[in-house]
């Protein structure tokens, strides 16, 4: 989108995280939920993010972004987001999420979980 870019069209760098942060949301909404518990105030936080950013992207350009989980511990989850342009990877982000109660590491709950891996 042209919100998206800089004067020269191309997309500014930090709408890669965002690009990721609603695919994440995306996973959810398909599923009927939210990643945020309002009721138990449960949630997930980022505690890195690892940026890799290969190639340009411009305004028009149709990005797919595709999800998989690296790693699950007990609080936490490793996910890779690579961003691709007509199958062509331009940029691959590892993203940890703590998920928090409170804003304190809790396990994360099962079915949060599921929905992730069944994306």
């Amino acid at each position: 989108y042209y919100e998206d870019t800089d004067a020269a069209g191309i997309v500014y760098h930090a709408n890669f995280i965002k690009y990721c942060e609603r695919a994440r949301s995306e996973i959810f909404f398909r599923q009927g939920f939210s990643s945020h518990d309002k009721e138990n105030n449960e949630h997930f936080v980022i505690r890195n993010i690892i940026c890799d950013f290969l190639q340009t992207a411009f305004l028009g350009d149709l990005l797919d972004i595709k999800t998989e989980i690296l790693k699950r511990k007990n609080s936490s989850i490793i996910l890779k987001h690579d961003i691709l342009r007509d199958k062509e990877l331009i940029c691959s982000l590892e993203v940890v999420l703590v998920y928090v109660k409170n804003y304190k590491a809790i396990t994360i709950p099962d079915r949060i979980f599921k929905i992730l891996e069944n994306k």
